[in-house]
């Protein structure tokens, strides 16, 4: 097993491809290492982990740790086929450390460990062991398994990473253009889903996000809950996507399914619902009481995961820019570490309600606020918003204006 996966380690100076550096990530992750917390990145399929969690090996080799401390496992590599339950796993480890005999403190990094059985046995003796210092970094793709049961599994001893695909900074870095509006513009109108730079044009890039949302579907939402019914639940994701950005009930897609002459009830369109947030393709933006500083029920905002999904499997349906830009900018605060909510004050909806370390934003999207009764209109819920946390339009017009009663106005290419 051991000569199998050296291809795949870094051990002996071997060369591993590590891709395009997400620098704010490892950044972040860099910050985390040197204890004992689990680190766990989950996401999407195809938005990166693999590559962050190389380039994360590839830094702790850079500031000094030596290669043979490093442990790279990914169970979607055949050599690793083997390994299928926790006790696979420990073998495999015993034999690396007869084999390449590290010295201190071993780092492992387990690539999709959903996929080995009872997963959390192993992690939870390994990254508590005193006898033998071992730092445990995982990724997975499925956010029930990899968030919802964490707590539970790993007892509360571990801190999640959520990797999304290129922000707009690092889609000009990749691409070597400014970070302008022209530059933006292109950026809301494709996608950022990292294989797409690897892709010559609009066809492979159609075929590519198609063929990855269907694997999505059928790897992480059919096989694991035994949907019986997979053509329902695209039309639910087709739904969702097309309506990004708006407030949608379940009320509301039954309705529109019996417009169609469809039969559905509540209780499956929410499992569905949740399977695709599970799976990273939606996320969901609950509405929140401003005044009250409360949660509403009913009526939420679904986003997509990427604009891929408008721009290249459903892009006949028309999305104007400013839904692509309430999307984006949605995905931006994410990205940035923000708990989000659509905000409601006095009858007034303010797009987004972002909370992250005791700091409250407001932002408020809009295609331009040139014009002055359209300003008006968009200003006049953040106005009515009675507290001192700041206070943000963004807009896709050619440069920002001077500030309104305390409101900043910026564009999305220029986020603080």
């Amino acid at each position: 097993m051991i000569e199998n996966i050296k291809k795949y380690n870094f051990w002996n100076g071997n060369n591993i491809e590590t891709g395009f550096l997400r620098k704010a990530y490892i950044e972040n992750l860099n910050r985390y290492v040197g204890n004992r917390l689990v680190k766990v990145l989950v996401g999407q399929r195809r938005s990166g982990k693999s590559y962050i969690m190389r380039q994360l090996a590839r830094q702790l080799i850079l500031n000094g740790i030596p290669e043979e401390n490093i442990l790279y496992i990914n169970k979607e590599f055949i050599e690793y086929s083997d390994v299928r339950t926790c006790h696979d796993l420990e073998h495999l480890l015993n034999e690396y450390f007869r084999e390449l005999s590290p010295k201190g403190k071993t780092f492992l990094f387990i690539d999709e460990v959903q996929y080995i059985q009872d997963w959390e046995i192993f992690v939870n003796s390994h990254s508590q062991d005193f006898s033998t210092e071992c730092e445990i970094f995982l990724s997975g793709s499925n956010s029930r398994l990899l968030s919802g049961e964490l707590a539970t599994l790993l007892s509360g001893r571990y801190i999640q990473f959520e990797i999304l695909p290129y922000s707009f900074e690092e889609y000009c870095r990749i691409s070597q253009i400014p970070e302008d509006k022209d530059s933006y513009m292109k950026y809301l109108h494709t996608g950022a889903l990292p294989e797409l730079f690897n892709l010559a044009d609009d066809e492979m890039k159609g075929n590519y996000v198609s063929s990855l949302k269907d694997t999505v579907m059928l790897r992480d939402i059919v096989q694991r809950y035994k949907v019986k019914d997979a053509g329902l639940l695209e039309d639910v994701f087709t739904y969702l996507i097309n309506n990004a950005s708006s407030l949608v009930s379940i009320t509301n897609i039954i309705n529109w399914f019996a417009s169609k002459k469809r039969k559905t009830n509540y209780e499956t369109l929410s499992a569905y619902i949740g399977y695709l947030e599970n799976s990273f393709l939606i996320h969901r933006s609950e509405r929140y009481n401003i005044r009250g500083k409360e949660t509403i029920s009913g009526n939420a905002k679904y986003y997509a995961n990427d604009l891929a999904y408008n721009n290249y499997v459903y892009k006949g349906f028309g999305y104007g820019d400013g839904w692509l830009l309430e999307n984006a900018v949605y995905l931006e605060l994410r990205r940035r570490g923000y708990r989000i909510w659509t905000g409601n004050i006095s009858h007034f909806e303010v797009d987004f309600v972002a909370s992250r370390n005791g700091e409250t934003i407001y932002c408020q999207t809009a295609l331009s606020i040139s014009d002055p009764d359209t300003a008006a209109r968009e200003y006049k819920p953040l106005k009515n918003i009675p507290d001192n946390f700041r206070k943000y339009i963004i807009s896709l017009d050619s440069y920002p204006i001077a500030s309104n009663e305390g409101i900043e106005h910026i564009l999305p290419w220029q986020l603080p």
